[in-house]
Parts: structure tokens; sequence; C-alpha cells
């Protein structure tokens, strides 16, 4: 007969795997970042070989289910990372988190079956290094037009 486990050891499971994963990160950013965060800072040098070092130990594709290539291990997971790079080197540590967060999520979140068997892979082991665009001029016009409809509305409510 197997144990059924109970909640308190899933905790304790829990809380096992995310300071493994945080002291992974620590070290990782440690012998890997902290030598060279000035150098690259005073050089502005954006070290692009770095991320694949990032994708071997499975931080840049943290919220990437397994069956993309990426570790799935969530938001947990994803916060301690950030959190241990960040603290060695910020621009590093927003890079890992805009990569995670605000690229690959959202093809998980808003991509099709294809567009995920495309990219996820390649962006879960850092081969590809992704973010997020805007066009500027569609945010001109978009600002333009709120303000406008703003200065009606005043215009109706002095009428009024």
């Amino acid at each position: 007969m197997t144990a059924v486990p109970t909640s308190s050891t899933l905790a304790s499971a829990q809380a096992e795997q995310r300071e493994m994963i945080r002291q992974s990160a620590a070290d990782f950013a440690r012998m890997h970042i902290a030598p060279h965060v000035m150098e690259w800072d005073e050089t502005q040098h954006f070290p692009r070989e770095l991320f694949g070092q990032l994708g071997e130990y499975g931080f840049m594709g943290v919220l990437v289910p397994e069956e993309y290539g990426g570790t799935g291990l969530g938001y947990d997971a994803y916060i301690t990372v950030i959190d241990e790079i960040a603290q060695v080197c910020g621009s590093i540590g927003l890079s890992v988190a805009a990569h995670n967060s605000l690229c690959t999520n959202h093809i998980l979140l808003f991509g099709n079956e294809e567009q995920k068997q495309k990219y996820l892979p390649k962006l879960a082991t850092g081969e590809h290094l992704g973010g997020l665009g805007t066009d500027r001029a569609q945010h001109r016009l978009r600002r333009r037009t709120d303000a406008h409809r703003s200065r009606k509305a005043s215009r109706r409510r002095l009428h009024a």
C-alpha cells in the first residue's frame, strides 16, 4: 500500500526543489556572470553567448513545458531564477525575465500549435533570444486618439 502524500509533504518537496533551483541559479550567476559584469558594463557588451549557457541550465525555458524543450517549472522557479541572477547583474536578470515572460510566455498563451513547435524549443534552450517589440507609430496614433477623445469628453461635460 502506497502512502498518499500530504499537503505538508508536498510543500516540503516544493520548498526543497525551489532551494535547489535557487542554489543552481546563484552558483551560475557567481561563476558565469559575476566575474565579467564590470567589464560588460564598462564596454557596453551584451554577452549573447551567456544565454546559451543559461539555456543549458534550463533558465531560458522555465515556463515552457517539457514537450517544447523547456523545464515547465512554473512561476515559483521563474521568480527564484530571476531574483538570483538579478542580484548579480540586473540587466542579465531583466533580459532573462523578458525572454521568459514577454516572449516565450506570450507564445505559450497566444500562439497556435505550429508556432509553439517552431519557436519554443530554440527559445527554451537559449539558441534564440526573445523579447517583445512595439510599433512606435501605432502608439503615437493611439495616444493622439485617446487625447482627442478626452478633450471631446471634457467639452461635453462643460456644455452639459
